[in-house]
């Protein structure tokens, strides 16, 4: 049975793996080695960060991350989440990623988004299946591996903060 719980320390290892196995797919973020842990940890939305856990082993973690440090945009908030590849295609994400549009207003954020790549129809799907819509396409945004990519611009507006 799968559990969501808020991140503790300990759970970095886990949480890196986990990072670094999406990074492996070549399709889900421009970074090409995990954050440190100093950097997911603290410059995350305090507060924002959720994990997945079967069997005592975390597989999967969602968080926030501020879009800006401009005071108007302090609701707005960019999603980050990942999955063990054992366990994707499981509901693991759609899991994390609700707990976390609850968890968002709580902490005051009126709209998250997420840069997906737009090859990415796991992530674009579940998205969309959580309430995100597409905005639009971010043609040639940035280059991995000598190849430009583009970025679904998808957004979820709250109906209870900022309306």
């Amino acid at each position: 049975m799968v559990t969501l719980r808020p991140y503790r320390t300990d759970d970095w290892p886990a949480v890196r793996r986990i990072y670094a196995e999406g990074i492996e797919t070549g399709i889900a973020t421009f970074e090409t080695e995990p954050k440190p842990q100093q950097t997911w940890e603290g410059k995350s939305v305090p507060g924002s960060q959720l994990v997945a856990e079967e069997d005592g082993d975390v597989i999967g973690w969602a968080l926030l991350w501020p879009v800006s440090d401009r005071c108007a945009y302090r609701g707005v908030a960019e999603v980050s989440v990942y999955i063990a590849a054992s366990a994707r295609g499981r509901g693991v994400g759609k899991a994390l990623l609700t707990a976390l549009n609850g968890l968002s207003e709580e902490l005051g954020i009126w709209t998250q988004q997420a840069g997906i790549f737009a090859e990415n129809t796991a992530s674009i799907g579940l998205h969309e299946a959580c309430g995100y819509r597409l905005v639009g396409i971010r043609e040639r945004l940035g280059c991995l591996d000598g190849r430009w990519r583009n970025i679904a611009f998808m957004e979820r507006r709250s109906t209870v903060v900022g309306v």
